[in-house]
């Protein structure tokens, strides 16, 4: 894929693309109460880099589980925390309390506990 493709997002006239296929399946991969950051998937992917995980996942992620693409400082989506929240909580996800400067005190995720590596529960090496 070239360059400019992935910087779009793999946003092709009709469809998708493959670079946004790639990152819609890495964030399928991602275990229940386990996140990755937007620069990890990047980085598994070899391609691309946050910003165009990220605008991938805002125009095709819906049928993904997006919650668990997270900042790599946890600092929960603005504008989807308490969607996302429910979803952590439900899932067991590592939160770090927030403090009472904290605007709403919304937790952020615990990204030393929570983040994932990209091994496949269960497989060899892990």
């Amino acid at each position: 894929m070239s360059e400019e493709s992935a910087e779009n997002g793999g946003n092709a006239p009709d469809g998708p693309g493959e670079y946004a296929d790639r990152v819609l399946d890495t964030v399928d991969l991602i275990p229940p109460g386990r996140v990755m950051s937007y620069g990890d998937i990047a980085e598994w992917l070899g391609e691309g880099g946050p910003r165009q995980v990220g605008r991938v996942l805002a125009l095709y992620g819906s049928g993904v589980p997006w919650w668990r693409v997270v900042r790599s400082d946890g600092v929960l989506l603005p504008g989807h925390e308490l969607r996302a929240l429910d979803a952590y909580r439900a899932e067991g996800t590592p939160l770090r309390a927030a403090g009472p400067a904290t605007e709403g005190h919304i937790p952020r995720i615990d990204m030393r506990r929570a983040r994932w590596d990209g091994r496949t529960p269960g497989a060899d090496g892990g």
